[in-house]
């Protein structure tokens, strides 16, 4: 039997999307991995956060959010996937051009975007301040003086937030978030300045320390990829999407105790 016209022009219609279908995926996958393997830019710290991942010192693998998020990609391109450590998201965007990595997940600023493309967002972000034992820093503003020491991570959005936050306090950028609680420790700094989920795991450590209400930075974190990779970007933007819906993102914040932290809502721009 012939098929009917209507059906005929249903089965081509489907044919075509199909292979639009595919070849966006081979472009998305050309852009996205391109030496077979996918490449994890990933922030380590010694606290879990949207963004900071934390390495096992038994097993030497790595845990958090992202490390959840980018197997999770690197399973549904059904790639090997690999790690690519720095200290912080500073060093990661510097990085960039270098061709050392295919993807990262990092907090979105103005600044940020000359070095890279953001996508989907996943995670909604405060930064703030932890002042050190006895401090008389009561608020974000008290920060804002001038002898008040503060500390934080190079290259960060955070970092250049509370640069414009407090523009009377002095500033001291350092590598990691270990080299600014040893500044505390050692009584060099007055404030550390970082995301809000990283603060909870940093302030066990330096016991009469405390985390300030409100924040100097409310953004999100995000997807991103080297500049000039369109396809990729819509396919990881896709996968974070997908992720968020799924609960995927959600259960990843949960497996490292940060239940507390708000997934970015669906359709989240960057």
């Amino acid at each position: 039997m012939t098929p009917t016209r209507p059906w005929c022009i249903l089965l081509i219609g489907l044919i075509l999307t199909c292979s639009r279908a595919s070849a966006d995926d081979t472009a998305a996958r050309a852009e996205l991995v391109p030496t077979g393997t996918l490449r994890v830019a990933i922030a380590v710290g010694p606290t879990y956060s949207g963004i900071y991942a934390v390495k096992d010192a038994a097993s030497g693998n790595y845990r958090g959010v992202t490390i959840d998020l980018s197997t999770a990609l690197a399973k549904k391109l059904e790639v090997p996937i690999t790690f690519v450590p720095y200290l912080g998201s500073g060093e990661i965007q510097e990085a960039a051009a270098s061709d050392v990595w295919d993807v990262t997940f990092m907090p979105i600023d103005d600044e940020r975007r000359k070095f890279v493309d953001f996508g989907a967002s996943y995670h909604l972000l405060q930064s703030t301040y932890l002042v050190a034992p006895g401090s008389t820093i009561k608020t974000i503003t008290d920060a804002n003086a001038g002898g008040v020491r503060i500390v934080g991570v190079k290259g960060t959005a955070t970092f250049r937030a509370s640069n414009r936050a407090s523009p009377n306090a002095s500033h001291t950028a350092l590598m990691g978030v270990d080299d600014t609680i040893a500044m505390m420790l050692a009584g060099k700094a007055d404030a550390v300045a970082l995301g809000r989920a990283s603060l909870g795991g940093v302030v066990e450590k330096l016991p009469g320390a405390r985390i300030l209400d409100g924040g100097f930075l409310n953004s999100t974190t995000a997807a991103a990829v080297p500049k000039g990779k369109p396809e990729a970007l819509a396919y990881v933007s896709t996968f974070v999407e997908d992720a968020k819906a799924s609960g995927l993102v959600r259960r990843a914040f949960d497996a490292v105790g940060l239940g507390g932290e708000q997934v970015a809502p669906a359709g989240k721009k960057p």
